[in-house]
């Protein structure tokens, strides 16, 4: 599991950004995967686990959250 710290969050638009701790690319997060985590928005700043997905588009985001 990925750690990071959330760069930025924006509920009314459903997505934000992960800075993970590894110092590669930033990851994208979209509100699905917040909202499957039990949480309605992300805080700048917070500690985050997550798991690193990739898309058939060869895209990656973060899914399985896990705030702390």
């Amino acid at each position: 599991m990925a750690t990071g710290i959330v760069k930025w969050f924006n509920a009314t638009k459903g997505y934000g950004f992960i800075k993970p701790d590894d110092g590669g690319a930033d990851v994208f997060v979209h509100i699905r995967a917040v909202e499957k985590a039990g949480y309605t928005a992300l805080a700048e700043g917070a500690r985050i686990s997550f798991e690193v997905k990739t898309g058939s588009a060869g895209k990656v985001s973060a899914e399985n959250l896990r705030i702390g």
